[in-house]
């Protein structure tokens, strides 16, 4: 009988009306989304649901919405009585894993992502970060150019480590740009710019990492009742000094999302329930491991499919 795990989406998979479903359908759905909008002192519900675009990708609203809709969705699930024996997030999704663990709670967690937002938003100013995906290189070729732009005075470092081939670096504009252009020349397959709001898990966020740290100073952590994987070292973390100096470290360092995956992999997880909008941490621990069985909850019917498949796991 093979382990579950439950991963939860960071940033980038958000969707306008995300989790509106099981709001209508679920009570305990509907009280998370409303514990959000009291504990936050705005209609985060309002963002979640009718958007528009360009205020829910607001990294300070995204970060509480995905965290919202995937707790709201997890409450759903929980209801079935089906428990994880490990949790794991990307970036973002940390937290939620945390919360799912029972290391932080809902309120905490959907407070301390509001001001990570805010903090990442405001710590490099719009334009000078970038990040871009970089498909078909090999890890430690891309760590020795990013090493020798950033040497040159152009930060650029490796920010997620999301499964064979596919990494994406991070840094300012020039650096990323660099990195990017010698790494085309080096062979790698393709190069794909990202949409986002400034150069995450870099450098670059260390006086993000810094506020921050004053955050989780201030809450209550608790230790994990179920282990979670930290993105900065793809192991278990369960002492709360751990989490809380992991969630301080993880706002600078890359998310190493396929060790995360092979190390779960490896403790006889066959089993991988991304709890969130799309599907995209599925399709990244397929390309780490092809056979392993990933179900993807985001809505009423894909939680009736996973219930059913997950009782006869």
């Amino acid at each position: 009988m093979g382990k579950i795990a439950f991963i939860f989406p960071g940033q980038g998979s958000q969707q306008v009306g995300m989790g509106q479903e099981l709001k209508e359908a679920n009570e305990q759905s509907a009280q998370v989304f409303k514990r959000a909008d009291e504990h936050l002192g705005f209609s985060l519900s309002d963002v979640i649901m009718n958007g528009p675009d360009e205020r829910l990708t607001r990294t300070e609203n995204t970060q509480p919405a995905l965290l919202t809709t995937s707790i709201a969705i997890l409450e759903a699930l929980n209801e079935h009585g089906i428990q994880p024996d490990y949790t794991a997030g990307h970036s973002l999704g940390e937290y939620t894993a945390l919360v799912a663990s029972k290391a932080l709670t809902f309120e905490d967690a959907v407070y301390a992502v509001r001001q990570r937002g805010m903090y990442m938003e405001e710590a490099v100013p719009a334009g000078i970060g970038a990040m871009s995906a970089i498909l078909g290189m090999d890890q430690d070729l891309l760590n020795r150019i990013t090493d020798d732009v950033t040497s040159e005075g152009n930060s650029v470092q490796l920010a997620n480590l999301n499964c064979p081939g596919q990494i994406v670096i991070s840094g300012s504009k020039e650096g990323v740009e660099k990195a990017a252009e010698i790494a085309k020349s080096q062979g790698a397959k393709r190069i794909i710019p990202l949409q986002v709001s400034g150069p995450f898990h870099s450098e670059l966020m260390k006086p993000a990492a810094e506020k921050m740290a004053t955050v989780l100073e201030e809450l209550k952590i608790e230790d994990a009742k179920i282990p979670v994987i930290a993105n900065v070292t793809a192991e278990p973390v369960d002492h709360a000094d751990d989490i809380r100096t992991k969630l301080i470290e993880q706002i600078y360092s890359p998310v190493r999302w396929e060790e995360t995956v092979r190390y779960l992999l490896d403790q006889g997880v066959d089993t991988f329930v991304e709890i969130g909008p799309g599907k995209v941490l599925s399709g990244l621990v397929k390309k780490v491991h092809r056979r392993a069985t990933t179900i993807a909850v985001s809505d009423q019917e894909s939680l009736n499919a996973a219930v059913q498949e997950l009782k006869e796991v």
